[in-house]
């Protein structure tokens, strides 16, 4: 770790900070059934990525259907809870308290998180910024947006962890180089404790010591 450079923690959102992964899984896998049957369990395969990336692996020649999806998750997303995950508001604070920068790094889209700000309208209040889709040109598994959150802090890639429970996400942070906790919400602990340092079902147990362990 560089101690000239301060610490940073980088939260995705989506199964990380709030529980809303099973909710999408739905959504998204009625999509599969509608559009795409030959694919199993849809709803897993497209986790981590933005819309632009889903419509463009898999609804590429379908403008009609892009339009229809749009306007289905955009009404689906006004309607969805967004409950914290047990203990991450207290981690955050932990985290503040030591001196850690703190960014959600999310593929999610400047709209949906209004959604999530009018539930929660504390959320900017526990962290320092809130890195979306649109301050983005490449998505996970691209390591763009945590190289990203090392920047807006101007701290080095060693004083960083990220902490995912996608696929696409614990590959993006692999490739950029972070420290990282996995969590195990979205996808079984065994089939994600080869692609982190560390996997946590929740943050209820997990204390500042054990982070600042990993640097």
């Amino acid at each position: 770790m560089d101690n000239t450079k301060c610490k940073a923690a980088l939260f995705d959102f989506d199964g990380v900070v709030v529980d809303t992964e099973p909710q999408y899984s739905i959504f998204w896998n009625r999509q599969g059934e509608l559009y795409h049957p030959e694919i199993e369990e849809f709803g897993r395969r497209i986790k981590g990525q933005t819309l632009t990336q889903i419509f463009d692996g898999h609804f590429a020649d379908m403008p009609e259907v892009q339009q229809q999806i749009t306007k289905d998750l955009n009404e689906f997303e006004k309607n969805m809870t967004f409950d914290y995950l047990p203990g991450v508001v207290d981690f955050m604070k932990q985290l503040r308290a030591d001196g850690v920068k703190i960014a959600i790094v999310t593929s999610s889209n400047d709209q949906k998180m209004a959604n999530v700000y009018r539930e929660h309208p504390e959320l900017k209040s526990l962290v320092d910024r809130i890195l979306t889709a649109d301050m983005f040109t490449q998505s996970k598994p691209n390591p763009e947006c945590f190289l990203l959150g090392a920047k807006v802090f101007d701290t080095v890639i060693d004083n960083c962890v990220v902490f995912e429970d996608s696929f696409h996400g614990l590959e993006a942070a692999r490739r950029a180089g972070m420290k990282i906790v996995g969590l195990c919400t979205t996808n079984p602990r065994e089939t994600i404790e080869d692609k982190a340092d560390i996997v946590i079902e929740n943050f209820s147990n997990f204390t500042i010591q054990e982070f600042n362990n990993l640097l």
